[in-house]
């Protein structure tokens, strides 16, 4: 195995922490001697070793003079675990080859330190890969005054997400529902916009095999709060609800919502909104309709990362459109979005695109 291999490996050891490491990054890691894997491992759970330490400790005494293929720097931070670097030094590798560096100020600098220890370290291998498999947390260390903001949305062949009576369930089949569950667990909080809790009146939770390391909070966009005091997630307020409403949102709905329990946060438009969110500790926020909200959203440049799940089916010219609200724009013009993943979920596909 060449070191390429086994990044591509230590990428995909990496997802097996989602949803289970909160803040921390997801990470991956193998132990190559001889071009041979003598040891590998990933960050699986919030306060736990990290991928380094869970590899080294797989490879024994085989790590001496051995080379670590790590997805992220090796941090220097002591934390919830002593220092990841530490650990490499003790076990007598020789030569590290990280992706990307580490972008928590208190963890970075462990290149630095491994070099000094007479290490050999090479960086940047399949960088891209692991910064869109960590989007959310580089996002959140470059000083955004925001969340890391993706939609996902189902959609047909021809770009809609209800046909003409506003049907939508179930577009999509069992393969791309069970794995939206598993990218939810994934995310601090899943938003609608209130058009969808009028018309599909979701529950907004994490039903998958995956538990959560921290329940997502459900969020609702609705400046005038006429989100129905009715509605599944109203009646059952575990997890939390929180609505967005504009400072001019009638009293009356305002007070309907909060005598049900419900939190309201009173802030005029999208930006606004997304600050107040940030503002309770949401990172990272996962929209899933519809249309005119994700419209708006691409709109005003708020969102960082777009799932597609694509259905083999037509509805026609009167289907709901995906993005309602966003204005028409000359090709010469138009932004190309990058692709960072593709996967096939049963008869659908999942397109992941990330902002230019």
């Amino acid at each position: 195995m060449n070191d390429r291999e086994a990044m591509e490996r230590a990428i995909a050891l990496a997802w097996g922490g989602w949803g289970r490491v909160g803040s921390n990054p997801l990470v991956g890691a193998l132990v190559l001697r001889g071009g041979k894997v003598v040891g590998e491992g990933y960050h699986a759970e919030f306060g736990g070793p990290h991928g380094e330490v869970v590899a080294l400790r797989a490879a024994g005494k085989r790590a001496r003079g051995a080379d670590l293929v790590v997805t992220l720097e090796p941090c220097t931070h002591q934390g919830k675990t002593p220092p990841c670097t530490e650990a490499i030094v003790a076990a007598g590798i020789r030569r590290v080859v990280f992706a990307a560096p580490d972008a928590d100020p208190r963890a970075r600098g462990g290149a630095r330190v491994l070099r000094k220890a007479g290490l050999a370290i090479e960086h940047g291998l399949l960088d891209p890969d692991v910064r869109a498999q960590n989007a959310a947390f580089f996002h959140r260390h470059a000083a955004q005054d925001r969340p890391f903001v993706a939609v996902k949305l189902a959609v047909s062949l021809d770009g809609s997400i209800a046909d003409r009576g506003r049907r939508s369930k179930w577009l999509t089949g069992a393969d791309a529902r069970a794995w939206t569950h598993w990218l939810r667990a994934g995310f601090d909080a899943i938003a609608v916009g209130v058009g969808t809790v009028r018309a599909d009146d979701p529950r907004l939770t994490v039903r998958g095999t995956l538990t959560p390391l921290a329940v997502p909070l459900r969020v609702v966009f609705d400046n005038r709060a006429e989100t129905p005091t009715d509605a599944t997630l109203v009646r059952e307020l575990a997890p939390p609800v929180l609505v967005l409403a504009a400072p001019k949102a009638p009293r009356t709905n305002v007070e309907a919502l909060r005598l049900r329990g419900v939190d309201l946060v009173m802030a005029a438009g999208l930006r606004r909104q997304l600050r107040a969110l940030k503002s309770r500790g949401v990172e990272s926020l996962l929209v899933e309709g519809g249309g005119v909200l994700a419209g708006r959203l691409l709109a005003q440049g708020l969102v960082d990362r777009l799932y597609l799940i694509t259905a083999p089916l037509l509805l026609g010219r009167d289907g709901v459109p995906a993005f309602g609200a966003l204005r028409g724009v000359r090709l010469d013009r138009a932004k190309r979005w990058r692709t960072v993943g593709r996967k096939r979920l049963g008869a659908d596909t999942l397109l992941v695109l990330d902002r230019p």
